[in-house]
């Protein structure tokens, strides 16, 4: 109690802007890497930092010592394994909600991106699925296809949903400004009260909204109509202004969700 005592009378008011600081820069951190391979490395670092202090505890000498180089390094390493991440967080750190309004100038764009090629397929009635990654982590999926890494463009998104192009059948995943993976695999939907008219496409969009946070836009290769799907749920839209509208409800949170319409309705 006497040491907590004299920690509280010599707290000030800079320690706590300076926890807090370092609180954001972790906190953005954290969150860039949710659901990537860095936060699986992370992971690994920790579960080495717990051998470490088991091998000094039971006095595990030559692990010890190891452990200890390794850390002694670890600064190094922690930039050699994340700096990709890193980039992420120190631009990210002036286009979070509350500090700009760069954010939504980018998330617009790429809702416009989206759009006109969904209008494309929609046209033509190509099937498509596209799925944009939220908060949570969709690193399973997107493992199950082919890595893109590329910036969102109308044309690629065209192209990739093509009937002779190899990734044609499966999703693509889009977060952070980037197409992460096209031909991804995902869950089909457990739902035992979905009508029998839903094909595939259809049904995975349903089954990774029920499970995760994903906002899902779907075009039928039988009626070339638009759909978006989100918590498992289809919201049915007429025009290229109502998808814009519900997009950016969905993804910018802004305004209340509306033309939600039930299982029933045909695509």
């Amino acid at each position: 109690m006497q040491q907590l005592g004299i920690l509280i009378s010599n707290f000030r008011l800079l320690d706590l802007l300076d926890i807090f600081v370092v609180a954001i820069i972790m906190y953005r951190f954290l969150f860039i890497i949710q659901g990537t391979r860095a936060y699986q490395m992370l992971f690994g670092i920790i579960a080495l930092a717990i051998l470490w202090w088991f091998s000094k505890y039971y006095e595990l000498y030559s692990l010890s010592w190891i452990l200890h180089n390794f850390f002694d390094y670890l600064f190094i390493i922690l930039i050699v394994l994340f700096q990709d991440q890193i980039k992420s967080t120190l631009a990210s750190l002036t286009t979070t909600k509350f500090l700009g309004r760069n954010s939504r100038t980018k998330f617009d764009q790429q809702i416009e991106e989206v759009i006109a090629a969904c209008l494309a397929l929609s046209r033509e009635r190509t099937g498509a699925l596209i799925v944009f990654e939220k908060n949570q982590g969709l690193l399973n999926y997107s493992s199950s296809g082919t890595r893109l890494d590329c910036r969102i463009h109308s044309d690629i998104i065209y192209s990739i949903f093509q009937n002779k192009s190899p990734l044609h059948d499966g999703a693509i995943i889009i977060f952070s400004g980037f197409i992460q993976a096209a031909g991804c695999f995902l869950p089909l939907s457990k739902n035992v009260e979905i009508d029998r008219h839903y094909g595939t496409r259809h049904r995975a969009a349903l089954g990774i909204t029920e499970i995760s946070d994903a906002v899902v836009v779907t075009v039928s290769e039988e009626t070339g109509r638009i759909n978006i799907c989100y918590s498992g749920i289809f919201y049915y839209v007429d025009s290229e202004e109502q998808l814009r509208k519900n997009l950016r409800k969905f993804l910018l949170e802004i305004d209340k969700i509306s033309s939600e319409v039930s299982f029933g309705k045909s695509l």
